[in-house]
């Protein structure tokens, strides 16, 4: 692809190919002499400059640093990698990977915290298919779910409270391979040492306080944060006013929920075909 082929307004990842060989050709730079000094091979550049290859966060922070243009690349990556998310949860990602304690709620799908990347892909695929999201973010998404699992692996782990709605776990997504698997990483999960499991059974009718996804932080320093979306939009919550009613239904939803070991059962059941 030569440079008149490349359309900057066809995708973020164009256009962050496009400043990247504007930067570089005002300059009078060769594809080789960037790759050098920023530590990559010319044909990586290449991809990168041609919209073939999605640029990684430390790719965009040494192009800053070659080009001498600041964060300009950082913040277009930061940018390009939000573009499909929900207003607020930029934002959210930031509180939760550096949260002591995490309390979710879910409804309808596994939460991206606990999916595996088949179940992920499958999700996104379908995104793509209606037409809600490119490809290429699709791609994102999936690489967005891992490294927030990645950022809760730290010294010491932040303790993770997950209470799912039955809908959760018996709503099949994928091949049935890909629902076992998931399954699976559900009981993984609750065997670790600082999660918490609980399957919020349909039986339990008006006593589950919440109709939606929500999320409770506890901040290192112990200051509360609250997110709650809808399919238009999410909400990242400050106000102690509002979120300490959140974090007391959130209590009374693990209270009225079956233990986790009888949510682990369940799990086991379903993946043995059991109803």
């Amino acid at each position: 692809m030569n440079i008149k082929e490349l359309d900057p307004d066809s995708s973020p990842q164009a256009a962050f190919g496009a400043r990247l060989r504007k930067s570089r050709t005002e300059r009078g730079w060769t594809q080789d002499h960037l790759g050098d000094q920023m530590g990559y091979s010319s044909t990586h550049i290449s991809s990168v400059e041609t919209g073939h290859k999605f640029p990684t966060l430390r790719f965009a922070r040494r192009s800053d640093a070659a080009l001498g243009t600041g964060d300009l690349f950082e913040r277009q990556w930061h940018e390009m990698r939000h573009g499909a998310l929900l207003e607020g949860f930029p934002q959210f990602i930031d509180h939760e990977g550096r949260a002591a304690e995490i309390r979710l709620y879910e409804v309808g799908v596994i939460p991206g915290l606990l999916q595996t990347p088949e179940y992920a892909a499958v999700l996104a695929g379908s995104a793509v298919k209606r037409g809600a999201i490119t490809r290429e973010q699709a791609d994102e998404r999936v690489a967005l779910i891992a490294e927030r699992q990645a950022a809760l692996v730290r010294t010491p782990p932040p303790l993770v409270f997950a209470v799912l709605d039955e809908s959760c776990i018996r709503r099949p997504i994928g091949e049935p391979e890909v629902m076992d698997e998931q399954l699976a990483r559900l009981v993984e999960f609750a065997d670790q040492p600082n999660t918490v499991l609980q399957v919020a059974t349909f039986d339990m009718g008006a006593r589950r306080p919440f109709d939606l996804p929500i999320t409770v932080l506890t901040s290192p320093d112990r200051s509360l944060t609250a997110y709650s979306e809808s399919a238009q939009r999410g909400h990242l919550e400050r106000d102690l006013a509002f979120v300490l009613p959140m974090l007391t239904a959130y209590h009374q939803l693990q209270a009225e929920a079956p233990s986790q070991a009888a949510s682990v059962a369940m799990v086991n059941q379903l993946r043995k075909g059991t109803p």
